[in-house]
């Protein structure tokens, strides 16, 4: 009876052994699933363009402006088509004007067979060539405009990930001084309970404490809103818990050449690029305009097989040229001066961009020289404010004063972290704005923020 209990108790063991391995190997799955994904600003482009519906929509526009220069390229090539003609049929001789004496008015029934192929070949047709060429432009133009989709996009998504670096900056900064507020309530603590402090100054420093804490949960709720935003735009489910990979910090930037910078805009803004493309567009479209009261020629026939029976289909054919002129269209007129209109609205907003171009420019490198002062100020300004905090602290400690100076010293850090990470954001945010403003962005925004 002990034997048969004792391996009862083994058995029950072995499967208590066997339940707690898998259920801690459940939790470790568990805590590996949970784990946060550590998204980089380069991988967080990528997929917002992949996701993002003007880039999606932009693709689709590519492919139909392909499709409609290949439908124009088929105007210019040989066109050719088979017809296979079996009928049973009579006729009436006096519907044709035929009236014999003594033959039936109505000749028939008789079988005919007709199997023919049809061909057709422009050869002179100026018109279709220009209209073609102007297709070819017209798929540049599509394709400039999908790249400053992108270009756009790229824009969105860095100062979606920059929002984000901004509020763990400022979560983090808000925990660094939750941390300094709770060591020196704990200071005030101790020298009240060593008599040397008073009551007001331990309700002083836990008030701090506790504004500190406030602050500490808005901006971490803060950040997470901002890792919902760019989860949204990038495709990401809201719900995968995202740890950004790049924090926010200061990087300096040369001084950029104006003359350079503008020079390059005008070689790599898509948007400029396509309004220059669909000019070219447009001077086809009007030599097709004026190619239309030119002659067109064009070469066709067909060959096949006619006959009574499939036993008797003789082999006939035909070969024709047909030169065709245009004496009067008044249609042309008006299409000549709608295209002259387009032509001009293109030239009016060629020079607009230009100029826009050269201000975006301007601003982006004001900002930026501005910005980079301001990260050396606001850097100088947190210094002083860290050792005005540890002055008043070291104040308080000796005895020489109350804590209302440690208080007043951690709202002055609080003011110039804060400070400190709007100086570091402009001058990311005017590294964006200039790499947008100078073109390519989707290529050179890494080089911009010093990534590479």
């Amino acid at each position: 009876m002990g034997r048969c209990q004792r391996e009862e108790g083994r058995g029950a063991m072995k499967r208590g052994v066997v339940f707690l391995v898998l259920l801690v190997g459940c939790g470790a799955i568990g805590v590996a699933q949970d784990a946060p994904y550590r998204l980089t600003l380069r991988e967080a482009v990528q997929k917002g363009l992949q996701a993002n519906l003007r880039v999606l929509v932009g693709e689709t526009r590519l492919e139909e402006a392909q499709g409609t220069r290949e439908r124009r390229f088929s105007a210019l090539l040989p066109r050719v088509r088979e017809e296979n003609l079996v009928n049973l049929q009579n006729r009436n001789l006096r519907a044709f004007g035929i009236s014999l004496p003594g033959a039936p008015a109505v000749v028939g029934p008789f079988s005919n067979f007709d199997f023919r192929v049809y061909a057709d070949q422009p050869v002179l047709d100026l018109q279709s060539w220009h209209t073609w060429k102007s297709a070819q432009q017209q798929v540049e133009v599509t394709r400039r405009d999908y790249q400053d989709a992108r270009d756009q996009i790229v824009r969105q998504i860095a100062g979606l990930y920059l929002n984000a670096q901004v509020a763990q900056a400022r979560a983090e900064a808000a925990q660094v001084r939750v941390t300094a507020a709770d060591a020196l309530y704990k200071l005030a603590r101790d020298r009240h309970d060593a008599g040397v402090a008073t009551g007001v100054d331990v309700l002083r420093a836990q008030v701090q404490l506790s504004n500190e804490k406030q602050r500490l949960l808005e901006s971490r709720n803060d950040a997470q809103q901002t890792l919902l935003v760019l989860a949204r735009n990038i495709g990401m489910n809201p719900g995968t818990p995202i740890e950004l990979a790049e924090v926010l910090q200061f990087k300096s930037q040369a001084k950029q050449d104006l003359a350079q910078l503008l020079q390059s805009s005008l070689l790599g803004r898509p948007d400029y690029l396509s309004l220059q493309t669909q000019r070219l567009v447009l001077m086809e479209q009007q030599r097709a305009s004026r190619a239309r009261y030119w002659p067109k020629f064009s070469v066709g026939g067909n060959y096949g097989f006619l006959g009574r029976s499939m036993g008797d289909l003789p082999g006939t054919g035909m070969l024709q040229g047909t030169l065709s002129i245009t004496l009067y269209d008044r249609d042309r007129k008006g299409e000549a001066l709608e295209l002259a209109a387009r032509m001009k609205r293109v030239d009016d907003q060629l020079g607009d961009l230009k100029l826009g171009i050269e201000e975006e420019i301007r601003e982006a490198l004001l900002n930026l020289d501005s910005a980079n002062d301001q990260v050396a100020v606001a850097q100088e300004g947190r210094d002083l404010a860290q050792q005005e905090l540890d002055l008043a602290q070291e104040r308080f400690k000796a005895g020489v004063t109350n804590n209302i100076e440690v208080t007043n010293a951690q709202d002055s850090l609080a003011r110039a972290q804060e400070n400190y990470i709007v100086a570091v954001t402009r001058h990311t945010d005017a590294k964006f704005a200039l790499a947008r403003a100078v073109g390519g962005t989707e290529q050179n925004y890494e080089r911009y923020l010093g990534l590479q």
